[in-house]
């Protein structure tokens, strides 16, 4: 493992990230450039020992390359989603939209496509770290809520488990999970999509704006139940959407 790069100050004050990238002139780069910029960085060749690293150290966003030797970026980020939330950003060299759509779709937050600037990861880290906080402090307020019940359908939100109203389950990626609660835990509201951006984490990029009306199009076929649904989630045009039935929280 590599030594970290940290400015002299106290860690508490500063966001640590973890960059975990083969190539030792990327490494180098982004290590360099966001400790000059006040961030403490500690940087990985493989993802062998982004687990010994999560254990021993408060991490706080990782920046993970796609292609690593022993083990694909987009299967690190589907086992480190599986128990936690910890912001991640996906960098590679593919250029194809349905890795992208993977990437996303396995819990990645952003992703940036080699060759990038220092400065533009660093805008996105900045971001990202503001929308994981204001995540946060939402997840704190919900973190007393067992479950969503809605028009027969219940939402166990500890378990993360949809169940329709003929008791089935419904499986939900953790995109599709993370926007369903924003939109149940302020129902019959209008959200634009930026407040989802904020309150679900999904991914934020000028280059794939559409990216909440692909989840909510994919979200709303998963909410479909009977011969005759009710509908969930309506579009308000120029304004964002509104989960239009009442919601019981359940404590």
């Amino acid at each position: 493992m590599e030594t970290s790069h940290s400015l002299p100050m106290p860690v508490a004050s500063t966001a640590h990230i973890l960059v975990v990238d083969d190539d030792p002139s990327i490494r180098q780069m982004v290590a360099d450039y966001l400790s000059d910029n006040e961030l403490q960085v500690t940087a990985l060749a493989t993802g062998r020992e982004i687990a010994q690293v999560l254990s021993r150290e408060t991490i706080d966003l990782l920046v993970l390359d796609l292609r690593l030797p022993g083990e694909d970026g987009l299967q690190i980020a589907r086992r480190l989603r599986e128990d936690s939330d910890l912001p991640i950003i996906i960098l590679t060299a593919r250029k194809d939209e349905a890795d992208r759509v993977m990437g996303l779709e396995l819990g990645a937050d952003d992703y940036l496509t080699k060759p990038f600037s220092p400065r533009e990861l660093l805008a996105r880290i900045r971001a990202l770290l503001r929308r994981s906080r204001t995540h946060a402090t939402v997840a704190e307020g919900l973190a007393k809520i067992r479950a969503y019940r809605f028009c027969g359908w219940e939402l166990n939100a500890r378990l993360r488990r949809l169940k329709n109203p003929g008791g089935e389950t419904v499986e939900l990626t953790n995109s599709q999970f993370n926007l369903l609660v924003a939109f149940l835990a302020a129902p019959q509201r209008v959200l634009s999509r930026d407040q989802l951006l904020q309150m679900s984490r999904l991914h934020d990029d000028e280059v794939y704006d559409r990216s909440i009306d692909t989840q909510v199009g994919r979200l709303r076929r998963k909410l479909v139940f009977g011969p005759a649904p009710v509908p969930l989630i309506r579009t308000e045009r120029g304004a964002g959407y509104v989960f239009t039935q009442p919601v019981e929280a359940v404590h």
